[in-house]
């Protein structure tokens, strides 16, 4: 009889030659249990999904419920279903009051795909900018705001009129014109190692926006549901955006993104044509309920509030002479080593000692950090541990 490990070879699509294969039995909190017993630090929450661990109390709890009074119903937005309407509710409670109408989603690309189908039939254009080295999701709209042709060259042609500009560039903020329906960008750029932007590039890009009629998406995929040490990231740049993304740590461990705009700007998805923008699964009430758990959850308990002591104490941590630099914003670090084959092997030695690491789609040279934000003192202290180590014996 075939392995569950064969199995998993044979009928699983892979998307990668080496899978790392760790075989899941349980998750709890901070720690993935393996089925031979090997107890694994998640120090990446699942990409920032599980912001608060592994069947968090709470959630767990809102999920068993909704489990007991119905699933799947209707495409989304003809019923009245209460756990939408109450996560919709304590998002527009806790955002700017022009982000008041959210239209929930299944995953980050989801978000990114009705995002600029809003940008384009709000404005009438068709040009989409982004930026170099960002990411935004893997579906062929998503994948078209890639810059990076090793991911997209086998996939092409993509959407036409998507443009490129630098990170930061203040002089490239020009090219935003009257021809622009929207700049989407990450509020922190994730994948080419946690870069955040400049004093003022934000404002200046919303500026720039508002002066020619552009809509301003921010990404915040990664970014929210507290990573940075506020709810969310645009708070700590003085900006709001038109449309604002989220997904990964939005529900707490379970699948469900949103795009977020004024009720006025999402209306005209309703018409020429009816039925704009439509899913079929998108606004789960399980989902939905786990979502509403996890934010309720951030809002009354300290995690967010306590990111910006963890961060300082993983830079104070983290210092090595094979260290080249960590950059980080929040509970969200790059550990900058000097090259791929070190990164790896660092990576599996630190699964050896059962801490769970990564890198990044862009920066192939960076240990990701993106821990569960529950993450405590001493498990830091461990954690930092394990790495310098793993550092010092292949480095």
């Amino acid at each position: 009889m075939l392995t569950q490990r064969q199995l998993f070879l044979r009928h699983v699509a892979q998307t990668s030659d080496a899978p790392l294969a760790l075989e899941i039995e349980s998750a709890k909190g901070m720690y993935l249990k393996t089925t031979d017993n090997q107890q694994v630090m998640d120090l990446i929450a699942g990409i920032s999904v599980s912001v608060l661990g592994h069947r968090y109390p709470s959630v767990q709890v809102a999920v068993e419920q909704q489990l007991n009074k119905y699933w799947h119903t209707l495409v989304y937005g003809e019923f009245v279903l209460s756990p939408q309407v109450q996560l919709a509710t304590l998002l527009a409670d806790n955002l700017p009051p022009s982000l008041n109408s959210t239209y929930f989603t299944n995953s980050g690309a989801e978000a990114t795909e009705g995002a600029m189908k809003l940008a384009k039939r709000a404005t009438g254009r068709s040009e989409i900018i982004a930026m170099h080295n960002a990411y935004h999701g893997s579906t062929q709209g998503a994948m078209s705001l890639n810059s990076d042709s090793y991911f997209t060259q086998a996939y092409r042609p993509l959407l036409p009129d998507i443009q490129h500009i630098a990170f930061n560039n203040f002089d490239d903020i020009a090219k935003v014109t009257q021809r622009t329906a929207a700049v989407i960008v990450e509020t922190v750029q994730a994948e080419s190692g946690i870069h955040k932007p400049t004093e003022g590039y934000l404002r200046a890009l919303k500026k720039r926006c508002s002066e020619v009629g552009a809509l301003l998406i921010l990404d915040e995929i990664q970014a929210g549901m507290g990573r940075t040490g506020t709810l969310w990231a645009f708070e700590q740049y003085g900006i709001v955006p038109d449309v604002l993304l989220l997904a990964k740590g939005l529900g707490g461990g379970m699948p469900i993104g949103a795009f977020i705009a004024d009720r006025n700007l999402m209306h005209v998805l309703t018409n020429e044509p009816v039925l704009g923008h439509i899913t079929t699964f998108g606004g789960h009430p399980v989902s939905c309920a786990a979502a509403l758990a996890t934010l309720r959850t951030l809002l009354e308990t300290d995690f967010i509030a306590e990111v910006k002591a963890k961060e300082a104490l993983f830079r104070q941590l983290l210092i090595h002479p094979k260290i080249k630099a960590v950059w980080s914003a929040g509970l969200w670090l790059a550990v900058e080593l000097e090259n791929f084959d070190i990164l790896l092997k660092v990576i599996q030695e630190c699964l050896k000692k059962d801490l769970l690491t990564d890198w990044f789609l862009f920066n192939n040279r960076s240990l990701r950090i993106a821990p569960p934000l529950i993450i405590t003192k001493e498990e830091i202290e461990w954690a930092c541990a394990v790495i310098l180590n793993a550092i010092e014996k292949i480095a």
